[in-house]
């Protein structure tokens, strides 16, 4: 069944109001800005599935296609790091529509890539140089609508909230990863 959604199912009634109160609250205590985000810990099921978890409980599971070991029944990890690109640019864009009074009837964010399946396996290319195992490009598409909005203030709006959506801050500037490694002795280890 299709159904056409009215303005107040788009942009919820509330919204503008807890994020006018939040950026107060931020205003007169910046210091409550900072804080440590929720962990995902992923671990490790079978083969090539892995389970990643929440602190709330959530969970999702991830695993590669048949052709590199996996079932090919879940998404794999570089699916959901597109799907967090895209879906952190489509709320950070809701929020801000939400803020300035837009009533956004249609949006949408499709995240794509191309990646070079070599990396992941750690091949080499003729002359040696090691295949780089990320994606090689990304790519955004914005769908985005609003009532009696020019096109110019849409595109505005996705512009600026694009520059502080932190999932796309986080790629686009590179942010340093700290990797720790703790080995557990197995007790059939030799």
């Amino acid at each position: 069944m299709d159904m056409k959604r009215s303005d107040a199912d788009v942009t919820p009634r509330g919204v503008d109001d807890a994020l006018r109160r939040a950026r107060a609250a931020l205003e007169r205590r910046p210091q409550l800005g900072l804080h440590d985000d929720a962990p995902a810990t992923a671990r490790w099921d079978s083969r090539t599935r892995v389970v990643a978890r929440h602190p709330n409980g959530a969970e999702l599971a991830t695993d590669m296609p048949g052709e590199l070991g996996g079932t090919g029944d879940q998404v794999t990890p570089g699916w959901l790091f597109r799907a967090g690109f895209a879906s952190c640019l489509a709320t950070s864009i809701a929020m801000a529509a939400a803020l300035e009074g837009v009533a956004l009837t249609r949006l949408e964010v499709r995240a794509s890539s191309r990646s070079d399946t070599r990396g992941v396996l750690g091949m080499s290319e003729p002359d040696g140089t090691p295949v780089y195992g990320g994606p090689t490009d990304v790519a955004l598409h914005v769908r985005i609508a609003a009532r009696n909005v020019a096109r110019e203030r849409l595109r505005a709006l996705v512009d600026d909230v694009y520059r502080r959506s932190p999932v796309p801050c986080a790629v686009v500037n590179a942010v340093p990863v700290d990797v720790v490694v703790d080995v557990d002795v197995d007790s059939d280890a030799a």
